[in-house]
């Protein structure tokens, strides 16, 4: 097999065993060494919660979709950072508390709704904790985080980041 066939099979492969919306495509620089080769970001609550809904990227930029997960929570729980950053917004939008944490690698994680202990300006490690789940987000009643990463103006699907899918070589036919 040559080295375009081998190219194709992991394109096919990518194809079939992805499940829709799990391998949003993004642009991420890197340079040997460079962080955004590495990065991955931790899970923000513990234990690791289940998804109660996907990111679902809108079509225009001021469209309908879901800019984020919602990650089932508790109230009360413990609100981790993703990875080291420094917090660029800690207040209240909208009646929610929310916090914006900007990376090295030019990504931005957010957290609502959220009782921040963090102010703009902190640094803060891979899990510090940044403050403690509140209810009345979008979840209605019951509490959940919605998670959102941005890298600019455009939002990213941040189960990439949380948990990379697994690539699967399958054999092509010539």
């Amino acid at each position: 097999m040559n080295s375009a066939s081998a190219v194709v099979g992991v394109i096919a492969a990518l194809t079939l065993v992805a499940p829709v919306g799990m391998l949003t495509p993004i642009s991420v620089p890197s340079t040997p060494g460079s962080v955004q080769q590495h990065a991955r970001w931790r899970w923000p609550l513990d234990p690791r919660p289940g998804v109660l809904r996907r990111f679902e990227r809108p079509a225009t930029a001021y469209g309908p979709g879901h800019r984020g997960l919602d990650l089932g929570g508790t109230q009360g729980q413990r609100v981790s950072a993703v990875a080291d950053g420094i917090v660029s917004h800690a207040g209240v939008i909208d009646g929610r508390g929310t916090v914006s944490v900007t990376h090295a690698n030019g990504l931005r994680s957010t957290y609502e709704p959220i009782d921040a202990i963090v102010k703009a300006g902190d640094a803060v490690k891979a899990g510090d904790l940044l403050g403690h789940l509140t209810s009345g987000g979008h979840c209605g009643p019951a509490a959940c985080l919605h998670l959102g990463a941005l890298r600019g103006r455009s939002y990213l699907d941040p189960l990439i980041l949380l948990a990379p899918g697994r690539v699967i070589l399958l054999p092509l036919h010539d």
